[in-house]
């Protein structure tokens, strides 16, 4: 195995997909099978962190993190729904009637017209939280661009689920704070929460936080990103997809607590679920060696089934 690093990494580039404009790197060998990675809510790509990503591109792949619409370095929107009402709808278990700047349907076009833009016909595709979402539509929309999904601490749709936690749910809505590096350490915070019983590195998330805050600061992105996954059902769809696919939840996932996962896993056809003991909705890097084990796994399985 390469060990981090000597994986190649490209420097930032900027291409039209969709309409907009996406900022995206890489990491690996171009010859390996690709796997596109999608973050979550409000987090740029460098939430999939560098070392992470070095990792499973020495197992055999050529990654390719990208900024979400709204988020990062990557063309920002406009428009602003009204969350409140689209979140009190939510929390009885209703899809909102509000109208949306986009939907998550555009977000996986725009996942989709990354890939057309690199020349790449298909990818594996992992997404975590919002991510995942984005990764169903994707599977759903364009099936012949995925050759298998990774759905980390996400959701089917399905309403009948459990809600968040409201600790949770609450400080990764919180108002941002106003300065730096309040800022910094409110995000901090909310990672500790967000982790589960894993190992919490306030150092290393400090740090992180940090580069997130100096290479972008957007939360307007966030509200509209969360219109669109609660403007979005799709749970009536998932049966009909014919992509291999792995589940990996975390057991004390506070967001979308360990249901989701099991319902993920029980609704797309031949689903597999990996339950992390202790993971919460986000990954610390202890946690690292085993998803990076899971879904290099999952990707080598899905490639010696269409060989």
């Amino acid at each position: 195995m390469i060990v981090p690093d000597e994986v190649q990494h490209s420097a930032e580039k900027r291409v039209e997909a969709n309409g907009i404009e996406l900022v995206y790197d890489t990491f690996g060998d171009a010859a390996d099978p690709p796997v596109l990675l999608i973050m979550g809510l409000g987090a740029q790509m460098i939430a999939w962190h560098d070392d992470f990503c070095s990792r499973l591109a020495g197992r055999g792949s050529y990654v390719i993190r990208y900024d979400n619409r709204d988020v990062g370095l990557s063309t920002k929107m406009s428009g602003m729904p009204d969350v409140l009402i689209m979140l009190q709808s939510y929390l009885v278990r209703q899809v909102p009637n509000v109208d949306v700047p986009y939907t998550l349907a555009d977000m996986a076009d725009d996942a989709a017209g990354l890939l057309s833009a690199l020349s790449i016909a298909s990818a594996h595709v992992a997404g975590i939280s919002l991510g995942g979402t984005i990764a169903q539509h994707l599977a759903l929309r364009h099936p012949r661009r995925v050759r298998s999904l990774t759905l980390i601490s996400t959701t089917s749709g399905n309403l009948e689920l459990p809600l968040p936690d409201m600790a949770a749910l609450n400080a990764l809505l919180a108002p941002p704070a106003e300065d730096r590096e309040a800022r910094i350490t409110q995000s901090v915070e909310t990672n500790r929460l967000l982790s589960g019983d894993l190992p919490f590195d306030e150092e290393e998330a400090r740090a992180e936080s940090a580069r997130g805050y100096d290479r972008s600061f957007y939360p307007e992105g966030v509200t509209r990103q969360l219109a669109a996954l609660l403007s979005s059902p799709w749970y009536a769809e998932l049966p009909g997809l014919n992509v291999p696919t792995l589940v990996i939840h975390g057991e004390k996932d506070p967001l979308f607590p360990l249901p989701h996962g099991e319902n993920l896993a029980a609704t797309i056809p031949g689903a597999r679920l990996h339950v992390v003991a202790g993971g919460g909705h986000n990954f610390p890097r202890p946690a690292w060696p085993e998803l990076v084990a899971a879904i290099a796994q999952h990707i080598r399985a899905a490639e010696r089934a269409t060989a």
